[in-house]
């Protein structure tokens, strides 16, 4: 699988990363990427948000943009996948070229924009598979041009309520302006009442709770971690993602590329992402779950997530340089890991480098 994936990487890197991106949704859509999951570890599985997860690893949003192929990346060897983002209306995002692939820093830098076909069309083929098992996410953002970007976000649980098994509200976009201000006290509060009353009515009505996540940014300060701490525990929300791409350019060696604009997401944003994880961790306390996101590239990466504070982790970037099979190497490799730490569960070993990872500089 390597030899195949490393002759495979060389003819998609023959092409501008967009076109790429779009031939391996094909691939996947196809069949022609094949089934890469490890045998499944009792110790990797645990309850988060009310959910049973096999494993602790996601595929996180802004791969599967349009809900095309969550059950061919499932059987990958993810625990889980989410789609999106998704908006009410469709858009075109930001002019193109917008992904740019940095290779010698293993990173990427997009400014995509939401760019997606919309709910209509997701919700199609959400609907086509509520019959699978599997766990889905559906992220939900807003139009670019919306008069009121709250109501899409209350659009988005209204419209994928019957298809979802948990939702994400992504605040935290650099690409869509002024999208990260919601992450301000004031509109992080109306934010979190509209979406959790739809949420509420919505379950009413279907008869079950679905879980509703927040998407930060890895770029906030210290008071703004404090505001939206306090924020989410005045309200009934379920858990964090941290985090999103950074606008930080900072260790990066390619110095051409860095000046692109939009969000940098991959290796280079794993020690900012974790620390800014771990601060959220010490500022919720251990009840609220956390989805550790950023630079997630092995099993050792993704158990570093786990040791900081994370229940769950989520990747995407780093497949781009390691392939498909990165993920059932490391489920297999977090397997491992806990056959040395002799424990029950990987959840036993969550906040035991918290301490390390409050000290590491944003």
């Amino acid at each position: 699988m390597p030899d195949l994936f490393s002759l495979g990487r060389r003819g998609l890197f023959l092409f501008d990363a967009e076109t790429a991106h779009g031939l391996s949704i094909a691939a996947l859509k196809t069949g022609l990427v094949p089934t890469c999951k490890a045998e499944a570890d009792p110790r990797l599985a645990q309850t988060v948000a009310g959910i049973r997860f096999p494993n602790p690893l996601g595929m996180a949003a802004g791969y599967d943009k349009n809900a095309e192929v969550p059950d061919a990346l499932l059987s990958l060897g993810f625990g889980f996948a989410e789609v999106g983002t998704l908006t009410p209306k469709a858009q075109a995002g930001n002019p193109k070229p917008r992904i740019f692939r940095l290779e010698r820093d293993h990173a990427v830098i997009n400014r995509l924009g939401f760019n997606n076909e919309g709910h209509a069309a997701a919700l199609s083929r959400l609907s086509a598979r509520r019959n699978r098992s599997g766990i889905v996410g559906v992220n939900i953002g807003a139009n670019k041009d919306a008069a009121d970007r709250i109501a899409d976000y209350v659009a988005g649980i209204r419209r994928f309520y019957p298809v979802a098994t948990y939702f994400t509200a992504n605040i935290s976009s650099p690409n869509t302006p002024g999208l990260r201000d919601l992450q301000a006290k004031e509109s992080l509060d109306a934010l979190l009442s509209a979406v959790l009353a739809a949420r509420s009515e919505e379950g009413l009505k279907a008869g079950k709770r679905l879980p509703v996540f927040l998407k930060i940014a890895p770029d906030l300060t210290e008071e703004g971690m404090d505001d939206i701490a306090e924020v989410v525990a005045a309200h009934d929300l379920d858990g964090l993602i941290v985090s999103n791409t950074t606008l930080s350019r900072e260790g990066l060696t390619d110095a051409t590329l860095a000046r692109e604009a939009g969000g940098l997401s991959g290796a280079p944003l794993f020690d900012k992402s974790t620390a800014v994880l771990a601060r959220m961790r010490k500022r919720v306390g251990p009840d609220l779950p956390i989805i550790g996101v950023g630079g997630v590239s092995s099993a050792e990466t993704a158990m570093e997530k786990i040791r900081a504070g994370a229940d769950l982790v989520q990747l995407y970037s780093c497949m781009v340089y390691e392939g498909p099979a990165l993920p059932g190497r490391i489920v297999r490799g977090l397997s491992r890991l806990l056959d040395r730490e002799t424990v029950a569960n990987i959840r036993e070993l969550r906040d035991s480098r918290l301490d390390h990872w409050l000290s590491v500089k944003v």
